[in-house]
């Protein structure tokens, strides 16, 4: 027993030390289309794998939050904030000690407006955890120790494109209220005008680029990539096609697209709508468990890596931080 405590003091002595000696940095998980299933027990094996092994790397490798990129409860999102789903799909199974004071920060996917949006955004009030403000809204963080700083601006695709239909054509074909649209983008064009952050991330439910199901979204292509290039946004994260690529393009902008949380889609059926060079990683093997991809921001650069539900890492790379305006 002596030695146990000697052991455990011994411990609590070295990690502040460790602490102090690792590389300031903002760690986040990034991980979409994780949302369950409608029926008894409203979570899939995947869902599950994914919950654990996001555990695991918070545990071992630490996490300031999680970033929610969309359809978080299929198939019809939540009917009211005391909407069972809360717990069966999202409390329940993300339900580790070593996350349980992580925050999460939601955006809204296309099977999320099949319900009430407007009520997830209410569980903030609800869940310590659970931080939905608005349709769309801006985080800022300071990496900690250093004067570097970085944006995350978290969009509602939906709104501003429309809702896909999954069984026609894939793709958003307008927004329901073309005024909320052309307010959201108003919006986004004048915070990354103003951005001088030296890290600038968007995110949002739909893929700018993908070679998956849905493939490139017209709407956003159009509409939101020239934003992308023109103020030097770091990148994109997005889900919607489920399972796991990284796309860069000429100017450097990364599309990281992560939603394998609950499903997972070999398609490569949009290959040649992707401009040749864009894609650097996909996976979609259907006998996988899913993953997610972990963000690293340091003082030089930003790293993204893709881990499988089993644990192993798929891909890693790297994006360097902004130049000052």
């Amino acid at each position: 027993m002596d030695m146990c405590m000697a052991l455990l003091f011994l411990q609590a002595l070295l990690l502040p030390s460790l602490a102090d000696g690792a590389t300031p940095a903002l760690r986040f998980v990034a991980v979409g289309d994780w949302g369950g299933v409608p029926n008894a027990p409203f979570h899939t094996a995947r869902e599950m794998a994914n919950a654990k092994e996001i555990a695991r790397t918070v545990k071992i490798l630490g996490a300031d939050f999680i970033l929610s990129l969309g359809d978080n409860f299929y198939f019809t999102g939540v009917q009211d904030v005391n909407d069972k789903r809360f717990q069966e799909t999202f409390e329940n199974v993300f339900s580790d000690r070593s996350l349980r004071n992580v925050p999460w920060y939601v955006l809204a996917g296309n099977h999320d407006h099949l319900g009430n949006v407007s009520a997830q955004i209410a569980y903030s009030k609800i869940s310590k955890r659970w931080n939905f403000p608005s349709p769309f809204y801006r985080l800022r963080f300071k990496i900690p120790r250093t004067n570097v700083s970085v944006a995350i601006f978290m969009l509602d695709t939906v709104t501003l494109c429309g809702n896909s239909d999954d069984f026609l054509s894939q793709q958003p074909e307008r927004p329901r209220d073309v005024k909320l649209a052309r307010t959201q983008l108003s919006w986004l064009k004048k915070q990354l005008a103003a951005a001088r952050e030296d890290y600038v991330l968007v995110a949002g439910h739909y893929p700018v680029w993908s070679i998956a199901e849905h493939g490139p979204t017209h709407c956003l292509v159009k509409q939101l990539q020239p934003l992308l290039a023109t103020y030097r946004v770091t990148a994109y994260l997005c889900g919607h096609d489920h399972n796991l690529q990284y796309l860069q393009d000429e100017n450097g902008v990364g599309y990281v697209l992560s939603g394998a949380g609950n499903f997972m889609d070999p398609s490569k059926q949009h290959q040649r709508k992707v401009p040749n060079g864009y894609l650097r990683f996909h996976y979609g093997a259907e006998d996988s468990l899913g993953g997610f991809a972990y963000v690293e921001i340091n003082s030089k650069d930003m790293t993204v890596t893709y881990i499988e539900a089993s644990g192993k890492s798929l891909f890693k790379t790297s994006l360097p931080r902004r130049s000052r305006p």
